[in-house]
């Protein structure tokens, strides 16, 4: 209070612009500050959800089903062509391995366990990590894959981010495998692109029709007009 002067009005005008603009300086200040913080706030939520997503989504992919075969075939099709043509005599005709019963649906399912691995090694925690580590090394050297443990990790710490109660333990769940992909989803894209060839081959019949009737009727137009 000592340095405020009010012994004229010009002192006074002068004493309240300095405590408005000191005032101003220190809102602004105080604006930028809760910016940048609400800033990185929302930048953090958005990596977490993020995370979250990705970790759900490779949960989804490591643990989508709870019969059948529980493990990841790390075959590929050039492995499976080895076997049949070993087994095959020498003047046999090797056919494409295209029949093999499962063959396709075991490399979309080694595809996407592959892919949600690649996942959890870069957004996991060190624990997680470790495990897909461990299950993406068992892949390349040829062994099939067991998934579960790293399902079970998962699924403890997607529920604690998401602030949900950990699962009872008189609560048995059963051991969870590699979600198997829809079996139309292929026949499905197939029959589409069969739709369309056949789609276009329709349109150029329809062209085919169109030019003959435009003939036909210049040809009776010619024959009314010509002289009798």
């Amino acid at each position: 209070m000592r340095g405020l002067d009010f012994s004229s009005w010009q002192a006074m005008v002068s004493t309240l612009l300095g405590l408005a603009v000191i005032t101003l300086i220190g809102v602004g200040i105080r604006l930028l500050v809760m910016q940048t913080m609400q800033q990185r706030r929302e930048r953090e939520n958005r990596q977490i959800n993020e995370r979250l997503r990705t970790l759900i989504a490779a949960y989804k992919t490591l643990g989508g089903s709870f019969t059948g075969a529980l493990h990841v075939d790390p075959r590929h099709l050039r492995d499976l062509r080895q076997p049949a043509a070993a087994d095959a005599p020498e003047d046999a005709l090797l056919l494409p391995v295209d029949g093999v019963a499962g063959s396709d649906r075991a490399r979309r399912i080694r595809d996407a366990v592959e892919a949600a691995l690649s996942d959890i090694i870069l957004l996991g925690t060190d624990d997680q990590v470790r495990l897909a580590a461990t299950a993406a090394t068992e892949l390349a050297q040829g062994r099939p894959v067991q998934t579960a443990e790293l399902v079970v990790s998962l699924r403890n710490f997607i529920r604690e981010a998401l602030d949900l109660a950990p699962i009872p333990a008189s609560v048995a769940i059963p051991r969870q495998g590699p979600a198997r992909p829809a079996p139309g989803a292929k026949g499905k894209g197939e029959a589409d692109k069969a739709g369309g060839k056949a789609g276009g081959g329709g349109g150029g019949g329809m062209g085919v029709m169109g030019g003959g009737g435009m003939g036909v009727g210049s040809a009776h137009h010619d024959d009314d007009t010509a002289p009798r």
